[in-house]
């Protein structure tokens, strides 16, 4: 099975697990992530964590979606 081209890869630089969200850096760049946009369980995620994800659009920018560790 041949990888998604839409996905990107990176590392979460940061949760903030009391309010459920964090920052994945990918290319040099930082997206935020909520955990309702988590395909593995938020708690199971960590900083260090080698993720993909997918970019949506919203109303404060691009942030990241279906994320899930590899």
């Amino acid at each position: 099975m041949s990888p998604n081209p839409g996905l990107l890869r990176g590392a979460i630089v940061r949760l903030v697990r009391e309010r459920g969200f964090g920052f994945i850096r990918a290319d040099g760049t930082d997206f935020f992530f909520h955990k309702s946009g988590c395909i593995d369980d938020f708690h199971d995620l960590g900083e260090g964590h080698a993720v993909q994800f997918e970019i949506e659009g919203s109303n404060r920018g691009p942030r990241a979606v279906n994320v899930e560790k590899v």
